[in-house]
């Protein structure tokens, strides 16, 4: 088993939609555990869009079992996956791995063949290390304009200067 980083995403992205089947097929990923707010939906989107639906259903057709996870409470993640009806997790208290857990129980894969993807370090990176899950972390769709909000996302820089220096470190020796 690699050794992880608990606060070091293993990927970053512009979004969930550059994390295609293609990609998760070179990486030999055959489920992939979403956050909702704000990484896949905005707050105050309540239901999928044709785009998003569009591009969860290229991964189920690729063979790709999805699932969500969420700190949100039941009737705003439950409303967002009426429509897609994948397994979700409310009320997660990511970062304990134990929604997360569930949710690899449901799947039926083994770890190193599911991946976990959010916008956050200190809830969705440490939940997805502390479950033993590879963390893609997306940037954050419309982050919340609020004083805890902002100091979270300048806590989190330092650990996202460390990924991108591994990820330099790492291709030089390619």
């Amino acid at each position: 088993m690699k050794k992880r980083k608990l606060l070091v995403p293993d990927g970053m992205y512009q979004d969930i939609y550059e994390i295609n089947t293609l990609l998760l097929s070179s990486l030999g990923k055959e489920g992939v555990i979403f956050d909702i707010d704000n990484t896949v939906a905005p707050y105050e989107i309540l239901r999928p869009t044709k785009e998003m639906k569009d591009y969860f259903e290229s991964l189920v057709n690729a063979g790709i079992k999805i699932a969500f996870v969420s700190n949100n409470k039941n009737d705003r993640a439950g409303i967002f996956n009426e429509e897609l009806g994948f397994f979700c997790v409310p009320d997660a208290s990511k970062p304990s791995p134990k929604g997360i857990n569930r949710c690899i129980r449901h799947m039926g894969l083994e770890r190193d063949k599911i991946l976990l993807v959010g916008d956050q370090i200190f809830t969705d990176c440490i939940a997805a290390h502390r479950a033993k899950l590879d963390f893609f972390m997306v940037k954050p769709i419309k982050d919340k304009n609020t004083l805890f909000f902002k100091a979270k996302r300048f806590l989190e820089r330092p650990f996202i200067s460390i990924y991108r220096r591994l990820k330099v470190k790492n291709e030089s020796r390619t």
